[in-house]
């Protein structure tokens, strides 16, 4: 009896029930119901439109409103408006970037109130906890309030009981009396019921929107290490001597890939027979960034600021000159794509790679500042955090395709090295340039082909803006534009009974089938 009791304290003590708690507890319940309903109304038959997007304010606006802490807390405000900023970008143009990066500005502003942010290692860490928890959270807390002890026993068993018995007996009640007054009965014969597997995907969408939702209402502390050899582990210090010479043989090395970049790539010289500039720098683009890399964690492991290698004015120099040399590294990396790019086309992967060795440059950089100048790795994580973020966040703005579909368009030289099929695959993003090539000086083949593609793109684009839920504010914008300069022009692709090609071509008629010899019959007198 006495370790009864003693465990009713003990959960009442954790879940303070209280006036406020309960009153918290219940606000909290009411704004997930609210958002949950929301969320029933927008994304049932969600489409890929801007209504994802106000979901996300939604829930947004739920979580400031029933959790005030957020509003007070250091960073909680600047939380918020990363979070609004994503909430906009996704009912700008919804995509998988921007819905990741609502919810990490979405969990941090949830987190702020429980924790003090020391460096984005750590937070990411809670994040991915938070994510990694969150189916488990609802269910945790709805199984712990109903063993709470209540005036007549289970908390829980009485919330049920006060819930069913009116529902269950009003519902038999309600059957009788239409089963023996037909008005009753023929009035519930008209309604239509909805069928179980519209139900089912109902009750999935709101469960999938409560794993999300709830946790960030309602959020668990977690207590996560701060040590740095939980990212950086720590080696024991590099003889000075060995690090010497390590540096002297790297900085060898390096200088041997950058005199020739110098040569081939900076300068212009010719090539040895056989390999192109395209090849040439093509080729060894990616994995030179790799090399870079191996060289910044090289230094982040074997020279820790403060370390006896750390100290010697020569290694210091030494360490210096190989970044430098890694940044030219990364550089000319940088000047292969573009070679590459004016050999061939500009896509939305060549672009990333560019903004990849951009921040690999920086990356190297600020592994340099920070062995110079004795910053912590906290510092240096939340240096790189901040140069990533910053990228990521323009990421959710900028259409890298419809960059790609108009350098490729302005840049034509040779009509017949334009990769339409490409274009094709962009969809709305090359509408635009598209529209722009049906004027370029090209032949009238290429021309009726961009006729074409640029009438399947505008049409496709105006269909799915005339869908609410796969209306987005970019593809608004977009066919204003596109209708507004195809206004005049009147001009329609030629016919295509047999179907076109992924570039707009007409596909030409089948072949005829082969003739085949008949034999003639034989009569019974031409028989031998």
């Amino acid at each position: 009896m006495r370790q009864s009791n003693l465990r009713r304290l003990c959960m009442l003590q954790s879940f303070n029930i209280s006036a406020a708690a309960r009153f918290s507890f219940i606000t909290k319940l009411a704004g997930a119901a609210a958002v949950l309903a929301v969320g029933d109304v927008l994304l049932y038959g969600f489409g890929g439109g801007a209504v994802i997007g106000v979901f996300a304010l939604v829930w947004l606006g739920a979580l400031v409103l029933v959790r005030p802490a957020t509003r007070r807390v250091r960073g909680g405000w600047l939380a918020i408006g990363y979070a609004a900023l994503f909430a906009g970008a996704l009912i700008h143009n919804p995509g998988p970037l921007a819905a990741l990066l609502f919810l990490i500005a979405i969990g941090s502003a949830a987190l702020l109130p429980r924790h003090v942010f020391d460096h984005a290692g750590l937070w990411a860490a809670r994040l991915a906890t938070l994510g990694l928890m969150a189916p488990f959270r609802s269910l945790t807390d709805a199984w712990q309030i109903a063993s709470l002890p209540g005036r007549g026993g289970s908390l829980g068993k009485s919330a049920v009981l006060h819930i069913a018995l009116p529902l269950i007996g009003g519902a038999l009640f309600l059957a009788l009396f239409a089963s023996a007054n037909p008005v009753l009965g023929n009035a519930f014969a008209t309604v239509s019921l909805p069928d179980l597997g519209t139900l089912i995907e109902h009750t999935l969408l709101v469960g999938i929107m409560l794993v999300f939702v709830w946790p960030t209402l309602r959020p668990r502390a977690l207590r996560l290490t701060s040590q740095r050899s939980a990212f950086f582990p720590r080696f024991p210090d590099a003889a000075v001597s060995m690090m010497l010479i390590t540096l002297v043989v790297f900085n060898a090395v390096f200088a041997l890939q950058n005199v020739l970049d110098i040569i081939f790539l900076w300068s212009g010289a010719p090539l040895p027979e056989g390999i192109t500039l395209a090849e040439y720098a093509h080729q060894g683009a990616y994995t030179l960034i790799a090399t870079a890399l191996l060289a910044g964690l090289f230094v982040l492991l074997a020279l820790r600021p403060g370390s006896a290698s750390a100290q010697s004015p020569i290694i210091r120099t030494l360490l210096l000159v190989w970044v430098g040399q890694n940044i030219l590294l990364v550089s000319s990396s940088i000047l292969r794509v573009l070679d590459y790019i004016e050999a061939y086309s500009l896509t939305e992967w060549r672009i990333a790679a560019l903004t990849w060795m951009v921040l690999v440059a920086v990356g190297l950089m600020l592994i340099c500042w920070r062995f110079m100048t004795g910053r912590s790795a906290g510092w240096l994580i939340n240096a790189n955090a901040l140069a990533a973020g910053a990228v990521l966040t323009a990421s959710t703005i900028v259409d890298y395709g419809a960059i790609a579909a108009r350098w490729n368009v302005d840049h034509l030289r040779d009509p017949a090295r334009l990769d339409l099929c490409y274009l094709n695959r962009l969809d709305s993003a090359a509408l635009l340039p598209l529209i722009d090539l049906r004027d370029a000086p090209i032949g009238d083949t290429l021309r009726n082909q961009a006729v074409y593609l640029s009438e399947q793109a505008r049409r496709d684009l105006a269909e799915q803006q005339a869908d609410w839920q796969s209306w987005t504010l970019r593809g608004a914008l977009r066919l204003a534009e596109a209708e507004a300069r195809l206004e005049r022009d009147k001009r329609k692709p030629l016919p295509a009974p047999n179907g076109r090609e992924c570039d707009g071509g007409i596909l030409p008629p089948p072949p005829p089938p082969p003739s085949i010899e008949v034999s003639a019959t034989l009569t019974p007198e031409q028989i031998p």
